[in-house]
């Protein structure tokens, strides 16, 4: 379990940037040490433990890359077409039966290992054959349409590094190595909860006063996407002693545990004097909108999050905080997130030294070009504006307004939850 600090959050500025808050979380959050052993057909997306050392070249043998004839380059038709005669067949999976002769060539198909003393392959729709000779045409340089040895990945090579979240194109290389299993870290485990009064799960009774909680559901789709573990521990009572009693119950057997809404310093925000009972709470304020009151804590170790209460600026803060702590804890390196430049459909103005994120689809312009439209309203409570869009246009700190026309960054829902 992931023990920290009361003071690993600890931040002397008024109002941190989001790239200060990043850093500060892969510089204090320590990563979990337990691990465990996979199937590889469970590993995507799991935190690979160890590095993966190449326990043999890939490919294991030299090969024909196309359908051909094998050749020794020695023999290569200089300035016209030569005729050679045919001698073997080396279909994929079956091996020579005996080395090349002078001037003579093989037929061979891709993926076929290559005859002892060949080392070129002529594509057979380069060719043509005549009486159970083949023709072959001058030109062809040395080494062409073979794959050597190691060509792709060389014995011992280090392919794989400890710490990279495994996707489907590393799982085939693994494959390619012919491992059954990876030692992956454990998943980490996150315990979400809601409190407030106002706040009733899908299938109860509502109340007219009252809402269908959305905001955990959201984030716990979040965190799968993210591979963790997640608890539900539904909708806390709102009431100090009990949710502290609660909080401090839950946080030995977590990583981390996250909500939303009642962390700013209102009286009936009873998750800030709950988690202050339980353990400690720094107040963060981020530079970010939507977004800026994040809170963070430690409870008996285990590192405590709220967020916002309004979807989107709770969407746009478990980007930038949330995310970062899971891959910390996980000993995965921060996935920086790189916007896609597209053309801006709108006018908009912005305070500086702030970073805003405005959310926008995607549409082609007359020129073919991709122009961001933005949505229409500006609510940070609008699930509509997550639902009915493409994306978030990040807007620097330095930026105060953009006008139609610009260059903009676009950071597409995808590469913000996956």
């Amino acid at each position: 379990m992931a023990q920290l600090s009361d003071d690993c959050f600890a931040f002397g500025g008024p109002m941190m940037s989001v790239d200060e808050a990043v850093g500060l979380i892969a510089a204090r959050v320590t990563g979990i040490k337990e691990t465990e052993t996979v199937a590889l057909g469970d590993a995507d997306g799991r935190i690979l433990a160890r590095d993966i050392t190449a326990p043999l070249p890939l490919p294991p043998f030299t090969n024909s890359a196309v359908d051909g004839y094998a050749v020794a380059s020695r023999d290569l038709p200089k300035a016209d077409a030569e005729t050679f005669p045919v001698l073997g067949r080396v279909p994929a999976g079956a091996s020579a039966d005996e080395a090349i002769k002078p001037h003579h060539a093989v037929r061979i198909f891709t993926g076929a290992p290559m005859p002892a003393g060949a080392d070129t392959v002529f594509m057979q729709e380069d060719v043509r054959l005549e009486g159970g000779k083949v023709v072959l045409p001058a030109g062809l340089k040395p080494g062409a349409n073979v794959r050597p040895v190691g060509e792709d990945i060389p014995l011992g090579h280090a392919a794989l590094k400890a710490g990279r979240r495994l996707r489907p194109q590393d799982v085939a290389l693994v494959a390619a190595f012919g491992l059954t299993g990876v030692e992956v870290v454990r998943r980490i485990r996150v315990a979400v909860f809601s409190t407030g009064d106002e706040l009733v799960s899908p299938g109860e009774a509502r109340a007219a006063p009252q809402l269908f909680d959305s905001n955990r559901f959201m984030l716990m789709a979040m965190l799968r996407r993210l591979g963790c573990e997640v608890s539900d521990l539904g909708i806390f009572a709102d009431e100090k002693a009990s949710l502290a009693n609660a909080l401090k119950k839950v946080a030995g057997a977590h990583d981390l545990l996250l909500t939303t809404g009642g962390v700013s310093t209102g009286e009936e925000d009873h998750v800030k004097a709950a988690v202050e009972s339980a353990g400690s709470l720094v107040l963060w304020r981020m530079a970010i909108k939507p977004g800026r009151p994040v809170a963070m804590g430690i409870i008996g170790g285990t590192p405590f999050i709220g967020l916002p209460g309004n979807p989107v600026a709770s969407f746009v803060t478990f980007v930038h905080v949330v995310r970062p702590t899971i891959l910390a804890l996980s000993g995965a390196g921060q996935e920086k997130l790189t916007p896609m430049p597209v053309r801006a459909a709108f006018s908009y103005k912005k305070k500086i030294s702030r970073r805003e994120y405005v959310r926008v689809s995607l549409r082609k312009g007359a020129d073919g070009a991709l122009e961001a439209v933005k949505f229409p309203r500006e609510g940070a409570g609008l699930l509509s504006s997550l639902a009915d869009t493409d994306g978030l246009v990040e807007l620097g700190e330095h930026v105060t307004q953009v006008s139609p026309g610009e260059t903009i960054g676009f950071l597409s829902w995808a590469s913000l939850i996956n």
